[in-house]
């Protein structure tokens, strides 16, 4: 089944922009997303200790990256459950996530949530260098 890509005809130009991520280890963060992961710094600002840059994707899809001191442990949880990158072949993009360093908390999966509706899914999960929780989505109709 080939993806239809609706048009929302509420909000004009619609779509996925970027995700803010905090890290407190600048250099490993752009290591991991720039020569790991394959992303291009499309524009950075601001100076050590709060510098700031936005990361694209590939497709005009961004990560914004913010450095910052590391949080300490708090009861607060973050509103930011995970955040979930579109790939063709999960199972590459995770390997691929992992010898970049990141820890991979789910292994790909067809969730049975998914093909229990006749839906083709594959997911993975992973933590990468600043505790950003991503998920890796293949789906031809998603």
């Amino acid at each position: 089944m080939e993806r239809k890509i609706q048009q929302n005809e509420v909000v004009a130009g619609s779509g996925f922009h970027h995700v803010a991520v905090r890290t407190h280890d600048w250099d490993a963060s752009l290591k991991f997303w720039i020569e790991g992961l394959g992303f291009h710094k499309a524009i950075e600002w601001s100076e050590a200790p709060t510098r700031a840059c936005m990361l694209d994707m590939g497709d005009g899809n961004y990560l914004e990256l913010f450095e910052r001191e590391k949080l300490e442990s708090t009861e607060a949880e973050s509103p930011i459950l995970h955040f979930c990158l579109r790939t063709d072949d999960v199972d590459a993009a995770t390997e691929k996530a992992r010898v970049a360093g990141a820890k991979i908390t789910v292994e790909p999966v067809d969730p049975p949530v998914f093909s229990e509706k006749g839906f083709k899914i594959r997911i993975s999960f992973f933590t990468g260098p600043g505790g950003e929780v991503c998920e890796f989505f293949q789906s031809d109709i998603l």
